[in-house]
């Protein structure tokens, strides 16, 4: 390969939009931004993997996956914010981009949230219970848990891009969340709320789990998008030095 040819193809992948993954298209909302494309699993593993394959041509300058997680680590509340150093799936840890997880540092220490460096562990199905979570923090030391970011680490590894993600604690490692939210997304990303409401008419003791899972993703939320209005422009900002 030529110098020229070497110049050329750093300058079309600094050029190139970054690539956030997200699990809901209000996480997507977040992050809207000049340079950054987003991509919605709808909580489903499968979708995703297909939309990624679909997407394996076009050229990108960094993948992050970001959005909510559930915590594993005991010590964290709603609204913490964990920025990976690795991601962990079937036991293999996938590190995470140095620069990247600096300009998510410094990202969220603009905004004043508590956040915590660590590894998160994806995972093809939500989790529910405390006790799993006991489990899988016990087993692997990850801080939090989501369904995107082992995904996105492998997408990221084959296309070689950096890669590096940010999630923000909705349910901490003490809440048990109701079953409803197994299928509470759409296809599309949003909130399923023909469902929710069918789901609490069957079962109604599910509503006090559902409040205060509301409670904590409102939480979450609010530093999700402290971080978002920041985030975009900063890690664009950065993209030279990868």
């Amino acid at each position: 390969m030529t110098r020229e040819t070497k110049f050329k193809k750093e300058q079309a992948r600094l050029l190139s939009p970054m690539l956030f993954v997200t699990g809901m298209q209000k996480e997507a909302a977040c992050f809207a931004h000049e340079g950054v494309e987003t991509l919605c699993s709808s909580a489903n593993v499968s979708k995703l993997c297909a939309a990624l394959e679909d997407i394996q041509d076009i050229n990108l300058s960094a993948v992050i996956s970001i959005g909510l997680a559930g915590g594993l680590d005991p010590s964290l509340r709603p609204g913490d914010v964990v920025i990976a150093d690795a991601v962990i799936n079937d036991g293999i840890r996938l590190p995470t981009h140095a620069r990247l997880f600096e300009a998510l540092t410094d990202a969220v220490s603009a905004t004043g949230d508590k956040f915590y460096k660590g590894a998160l562990i994806g995972v093809d199905h939500v989790v529910l219970d405390t006790q799993t979570k006991k489990h899988l923090f016990a087993t692997t030391q990850a801080r939090a848990v989501d369904m995107e970011s082992h995904v996105a680490a492998q997408f990221a590894r084959a296309k070689q891009l950096p890669f590096g993600a940010l999630r923000v604690i909705s349910d901490p490692a003490t809440r048990t969340l109701p079953p409803l939210v197994t299928k509470a997304i759409t296809a599309n990303g949003d909130v399923n709320i023909a469902h929710i409401l069918k789901e609490l008419l069957r079962a109604p003791d599910q509503i006090q789990g559902l409040i205060l899972a509301g409670l904590d993703s409102r939480a979450a939320f609010a530093s999700l998008r402290r971080s978002g209005a920041l985030l975009g422009p900063l890690l664009r900002l950065m993209l030279t030095d990868l």
